[in-house]
């Protein structure tokens, strides 16, 4: 295991279950602590003497070498960490397993915190629950599962802190460390709310939020916030969730706070990002567009990352109509993402279809081709998506051709139409797509040919899929 792992068990503080330390047997260790802080010349002599005259009291002892720990005095820790182990002092032992940890070694770590809860049994009481806790962090990434049943043994021994709901929060702790979104989740949820600590407020709607439960993650959000309003995670937690939500007044309300009313500002391309669809969700389209701009300055951890960012600031000049900037961005969205995907030269195709709405002419004419062309190489691409690209070539070709006189959309429709008509089953986009090819080529055949037979062939197919459809029952009269 990496030493990094391990670095913060040093600093894992479980007031809620360690024993308190009696104020008789403070005052030493608080004196060593001093002692250590000042660093006279003969400090070491001075702890020696407050250790002579404690050596009995196992507490005493290990809170020097607690003390020797916090000061990075590894050598001293274990001296006097040896000491209570000498006696079979469970906390000795912890300290040990932190000390192994410290120096990256996990196996010697799990051992020493094995043995601080065996003699802790072995003297009877209630165990402290670091050990147990600590071999959980210890184990976690290679083996979950007896990380958990470490702690399962706690609530064995322990009754009292399974009764409380604090076992479950250590079991939520584990499972976020191992990024088990969804067991962290139903482990904290299992907590009582006022036992949860910032942090746990923290892990559990960052995992709500990951879950897609953007309401649960919100409800934790707001009720972290109540202690630690300027705490930057909750407002950018708050302003994640109502992005998701489409509650963008909400979530800019959010990012106002993240903002302008946190500490610890630590913003990065993802937050820019979603701030900035917060933004454009709320029809703020160019104060989205300057904050994407700014998003694409940064350094993006992969490279899909930053095509989604482009991606969104071409969507934002569409907000604004700019359909000229929409299009020069979303190519470089095209030119960047990995792999794009049907449903990507698909929106390309409908980007153009937008943007010949706009205008009139031989710009109009110009767009409807280039998206044509579009929605052909579509199929050239992918088979599977010869009858999306049919169905939206017809649609293309009847706004070219509004009036139908060429025929330029009946190839489309006409092809589409035989496709789905021989299909044994239909589904619903089937139905639809059938049903508007259908009503093309009776127009057509009815209006510009004056073939009634063949308006009659569409009409009763029109009819197979929709009964009561009044176009086809008017056109089977005639």
């Amino acid at each position: 295991m990496n030493a990094i792992k391990y670095l913060f068990l040093g600093a894992l503080t479980l007031s809620f279950s360690a024993p308190a330390m009696a104020q008789d047997e403070q005052s030493p260790v608080e004196a060593v602590k001093e002692i250590l802080k000042n660093k006279p010349a003969d400090a070491e002599k001075q702890i020696k003497s407050i250790y002579k005259s404690n050596k009995k009291n196992m507490d005493v002892v290990v809170g020097i070498a607690r003390a020797y720990y916090e000061a990075s005095d590894t050598a001293n820790a274990r001296i006097y960490a040896e000491y209570a182990t000498a006696k079979n002092f469970p906390a000795g032992y912890v300290l040990l397993g932190d000390l192994y940890a410290k120096a990256d070694d996990g196996g010697r770590a799990s051992a020493m915190y094995n043995s601080a809860i065996h003699f802790a049994r072995q003297k009877g009481g209630q165990p402290d629950a670091d050990a147990y806790y600590k071999y959980a962090v210890i184990n976690r990434a290679v083996a979950l599962n007896d990380a958990i049943s470490k702690l399962d043994e706690l609530a064995t021994d322990r009754p009292d802190l399974a009764a409380n709901g604090y076992v479950d929060l250590l079991k939520g702790r584990i499972y976020d460390l191992a990024n088990k979104v969804e067991n962290a989740a139903e482990a904290y949820a299992k907590v009582p709310i006022g036992t949860l600590e910032e942090r746990d407020f923290v892990s559990a709607a960052r995992a709500h939020y990951l879950l897609g439960e953007y309401d649960k993650s919100q409800q934790l959000v707001d009720a972290g916030l109540k202690n630690s309003p300027r705490k930057f995670t909750f407002n950018q937690l708050g302003m994640f969730n109502y992005t998701q939500l489409k509650n963008f007044d909400k979530a800019l309300e959010y990012a106002d706070r993240m903002l302008n009313h946190s500490d610890s500002v630590k913003m990065n391309p993802e937050i820019y990002g979603v701030y900035a669809k917060a933004l454009n969700g709320a029809k703020r389209h160019e104060e989205a567009i300057d904050v994407y701009k700014k998003v694409l300055t940064l350094e993006f951890d992969s490279q899909d990352k930053k095509a989604g960012a482009i991606k969104d600031l071409a969507d934002a000049y569409k907000g604004l109509d700019d359909y000229e900037n929409a299009l020069v961005y979303y190519d470089q969205f095209l030119k960047t993402v990995s792999h794009a995907s049907l449903s990507d030269y698909a929106d390309l195709g409908r980007l153009y279809v937008q943007y010949a709405d706009k205008l009139e002419g031989d710009a109009k004419m110009e767009k409807l081709k280039k998206a044509d062309e579009i929605y052909a190489d579509l199929a050239e691409k992918n088979a599977d998506a010869k009858e999306y690209s049919l169905f939206w070539r017809g649609r293309v070709n009847t706004m070219m051709d509004p009036d139908s006189k060429n025929g330029l959309a009946r190839p489309y429709y006409e092809e589409l139409a035989n496709i789905i008509n021989a299909k044994s089953e239909k589904d619903k986009a089937d139905n639809a797509r059938l049903i508007e090819a259908c009503r093309y080529m009776i127009n057509y055949h009815l209006n510009v040919l004056d073939e009634k037979d063949n308006a009659k062939k569409f009409a009763e197919i029109l009819l197979s899929v929709d009964p009561e459809n009044e176009i086809g029952k008017m056109v089977i009269e005639l």
